[in-house]
């Protein structure tokens, strides 16, 4: 079967231990292209199996780093996909048979499902949650921010139906780690957007995002997952709060 006219985007950074699933699972792709951030592992070689585009660049602020990625791409329609995902064999028999098709909509949302370890994470507005994943690149871009950038396009957007399956975290104590490290993030934008925010707003924010995880998108289905899961949402604007204060207390 002939391979679709369609550039798989990978960015990448120390990944050896999910490089090659990730890159078998776009090989019915004609392109691949790896961004790497000069990885000290076997990233790179492993890459090289599947793909010889492969280039280096330091990331900066994630919106530009993503935008420069795509650049790289010689086919207009890119599917970007991180390097603990993997496309389902029904996903890319869905982008084959919508891009044979000349689609009028220049973006596409695709459902994400997410594992800690072993567990899917089912509730808790976790799935399917669709994320803008294949695109005109023409047409498309990221903001330049460092964290959760936002996504600008011109024209009509369209869903498909089948998964990316992200093996987002090994366990409870990897989803730590990454929130600590990503509220960090969000309190330097914070910060450096010389926001305003009180305690008690957060407070609210806290509580809003645990209740909304936990029962209004039903994460107590999922049981002790599913509660540490809203558990980590609360916790996710008290850590940024704190890391935020901190920096305005250290300006004084």
């Amino acid at each position: 079967m002939s391979k679709v006219p369609v550039s798989v985007v990978i960015i990448t950074k120390n990944e050896e231990a999910n490089i090659s699933d990730c890159l078998k699972s776009a090989s019915w792709a004609d392109e691949i292209v790896v961004l790497d951030d000069y990885s000290t592992d076997n990233t790179v070689n492993l890459a090289r199996q599947y793909t010889d585009k492969i280039f280096s660049r330091k990331t900066d602020i994630e919106g530009r780093h993503r935008n420069y990625a795509y650049g790289l791409a010689k086919n207009a329609w890119v599917l970007s996909l991180d390097v603990d995902e993997c496309v389902t064999s029904e996903l890319a028999a869905e982008i084959r048979s919508v891009l044979n098709g000349a689609p009028k909509d220049k973006v596409f949302t695709i459902p994400i499902k997410t594992y800690i370890g072993k567990r899917w994470i089912e509730h808790g507005g976790w799935y399917p949650a669709g994320k803008t994943r294949l695109f005109d690149k023409r047409t498309f871009k990221y903001e330049e921010a460092d964290v959760h950038p936002r996504v600008f396009y011109e024209g009509t957007c369209g869903h498909l139906k089948k998964d990316i399956i992200h093996y987002s975290y090994k366990d409870y104590h990897d989803y730590f780690i990454s929130l600590n490290n990503q509220t960090t993030l969000e309190a330097k934008k914070w910060f450096d957007e010389k926001r305003k925010i009180g305690f008690l707003k957060m407070s609210r924010k806290l509580l809003s995002r645990f209740l909304k995880s936990y029962v209004q998108k039903q994460g107590y289905k999922d049981g002790l997952l599913g509660f540490m899961i809203a558990y980590g949402s609360g916790l996710y604007q008290l850590m940024s709060y704190v890391k935020y204060r901190e920096m305005v207390d250290n300006q004084k």
